[in-house]
């Protein structure tokens, strides 16, 4: 008897632990067009604020946004999140541009500010059994500013990986 009131006593305690809620996440986003880090810090279960480091075009933009998520969009499984959002970036990219001088061609190194706006489309899944979330976003944007001045990226997909805590 006293054996099996320190296994329950244990399973419930090992329960408690990993039944405790999470308020934020830092991850990988695994991405074609613009790969980076993540943090998200959660109001509630509905809404959250994403910090995102990404790279593209030579340069570093962050991005701020804010996202609603939605868990019983879909009645066969309450670990499958799907969310939304939109959101602002801003940073420099870098090129290199062709220069011909007195019959003779060389490269030279060019950058530029850059901002715009985001927006953001994907499903998540929350695993019970551990922290972790992993995802397939779309986040299109577009650019005010940069090398081409205005100009609009449609099929920035990811996979994500986030630890929850």
């Amino acid at each position: 008897m006293k054996r099996f009131l320190i296994v329950a006593l244990l399973v419930i305690a090992v329960n408690e632990l990993f039944a405790q809620g999470f308020t934020q996440s830092l991850g990988i986003r695994a991405g074609w067009v613009s790969p980076g880090l993540e943090y998200r810090y959660y109001n509630n279960d509905e809404h959250s604020y994403r910090g995102l480091i990404t790279v593209r075009n030579r340069g570093i933009q962050v991005h701020a946004m804010t996202e609603y998520h939605r868990y019983d969009l879909f009645p066969f499984s309450y670990q499958l999140v799907f969310f939304y959002g939109a959101g602002i970036h801003v940073g420099f990219e870098s090129w290199d541009e062709a220069v011909v001088e007195e019959n003779r061609s060389f490269s030279r190194v060019q950058s530029s500010f850059l901002a715009g706006l985001n927006g953001v489309v994907g499903l998540e899944y929350l695993f019970y059994e551990a922290p972790v979330k992993i995802g397939f976003e779309v986040k299109p944007f577009f650019d005010v500013f940069g090398r081409y001045g205005f100009d609009v990226v449609l099929p920035d997909i990811a996979f994500t990986v986030k630890y929850l805590f």
